[in-house]
């Protein structure tokens, strides 16, 4: 089976880092969820277009000229990797936050959004009219509590304005996979549209807007192995070209004139179609350069594999902590549930801080502790997993994720590292 270290190599997986007792050690990082760290290829891509760095889409010059057809063609094979259809808009952002808060403002007049209460703050947060449903315990339940919520709005007469339901595509607290196609399945049926939070999700699996049919989709590059600061918000076009600019400037304007009305100067505006119309300003090259290249790196990659590779060493991670006494997992579904690289935990009686110290001072491991963005979830998800050890876990968690270069040896150091605190 290909191992998660035969797949596409990652910047920093020969890092050493001194302890306080001046042992030097292997720097092993399980905090990919938060940030992931820098596949070579997306540095290879940026250092190839360092040189030809100029302004895009306002030069007739040869570097000007050069960079253009980068973002262009970065939009392209980003487009193709998330499977976007030929009329939907593939627009960059910072990071799945901005593409969620760009959709949030495209939004008819009179939409309601219908999502679950345990979102990460980026899909919690940015939505107006909302109806939030309670966090389900199988993934079954997400599906009929939808559709008893979307009958609802509907009702016989029909909805009353559009529209929208929002999801995570995997948690980025249990890592557990949503339905999202099933889910797809019930909102269409009632005339509803379907945004996906991918930021969990696009790194560990494949997604295709056209393969679900999900309406609209979100993700970070710098969850995706290309740390330069772009995000992706892909989707239909429709809500997109009728809404008011999400940044107004230069880039996503047509026209602009200048209209007097006594000393008072306002101004005529026509507004871009397509991805411009919501890209104002110089955009950022390189981090659609890096991402672009991640992709096409990912798109040729035996994923099927890799998941595996991957489910293997979460295994091992959750079956490890399992066997240790005061130890509790958190999951909002059965304990079989699918799910990509994340487990979150914590030790009864440690501190999730101290928890997260003692592997990072002593063990030279970097993991994420905290509520995760994501602070209702978490807590609710603290107390679940506390009633099932029959102990109080604390008010925090700690996080270990793993993606392209981890090993069994870095989870047997981290499993280690805990079982220290147990004793």
């Amino acid at each position: 089976m290909l191992t998660l270290t035969q797949s596409p190599r990652v910047l920093g997986d020969d890092l050493l880092v001194t302890l306080p007792d001046g042992t030097v050690t292997e720097h092993v990082n399980l905090d990919y969820a938060a940030t992931a760290p820098c596949l070579a290829a997306a540095a290879d891509a940026v250092n190839d277009i360092l040189p030809w760095y100029a302004s895009v889409h306002r030069g007739a010059g040869a570097a000007s000229q050069r960079c253009t057809l980068a973002y262009e063609r970065a939009r392209q094979t980003i487009g193709d990797f998330v499977g976007a259809r030929a009329d939907d808009h593939v627009i960059f952002t910072r990071n799945t936050t901005d593409a969620l808060n760009l959709l949030a403002r495209a939004l008819p007049a009179g939409t309601t959004v219908v999502g679950w209460a345990g979102e990460h703050h980026a899909n919690l947060l940015p939505w107006g009219n909302t109806v939030w449903l309670p966090v389900p315990r199988t993934a079954a339940e997400a599906v009929d509590g939808l559709a008893t919520a979307l009958a609802d709005l509907t009702g016989p007469a029909g909805p009353a304005g559009p529209l929208l339901v929002t999801v995570t595509g995997a948690s980025n607290v249990t890592g557990e996979v949503w339905p999202v196609d099933e889910l797809t399945a019930v909102a269409h049926r009632h005339g509803a549209r379907i945004v996906v939070d991918a930021a969990q999700l696009a790194p560990h699996r494949p997604v295709s807007l056209a393969g679900s049919g999900v309406d609209y989709l979100a993700l970070s590059g710098h969850k995706l192995y290309a740390p330069f600061g772009a995000g992706v918000l892909a989707g239909r076009a429709d809500w997109l070209d009728a809404a008011e600019p999400y940044l107004a400037g230069g880039g996503a304007t047509a026209f602009v004139a200048p209209i007097a009305d006594g000393d008072l100067v306002a101004y005529a505006v026509d507004w871009n179609s397509g991805p411009a119309r919501h890209e104002a300003g110089t955009p950022n090259l390189l981090g659609a350069v890096a991402l672009a290249a991640v992709c096409e790196v990912l798109g040729t990659a035996d994923r099927s594999a890799l998941a595996a590779a991957e489910s293997a060493l979460v295994e091992r991670l959750r079956s490890g902590l399992a066997a240790l006494p005061g130890v509790g997992e958190l999951r909002t579904f059965p304990d079989a549930h699918d799910r990509v690289g994340i487990v979150s935990f914590a030790v009864a009686g440690v501190s999730a801080s101290d928890v997260s110290t003692h592997l990072a001072t002593r063990h030279g491991i970097g993991v994420r502790d905290g509520l995760f963005c994501a602070h209702p979830l978490t807590r609710r998800l603290l107390a679940d997993a506390g009633a099932r050890a029959g102990t109080d876990l604390g008010s925090s968690a700690v996080r270990a994720s793993v993606g392209l270069g981890s090993t069994e040896a870095h989870v047997d150091r981290l499993l280690d590292g805990v079982a220290e605190l147990t004793r």
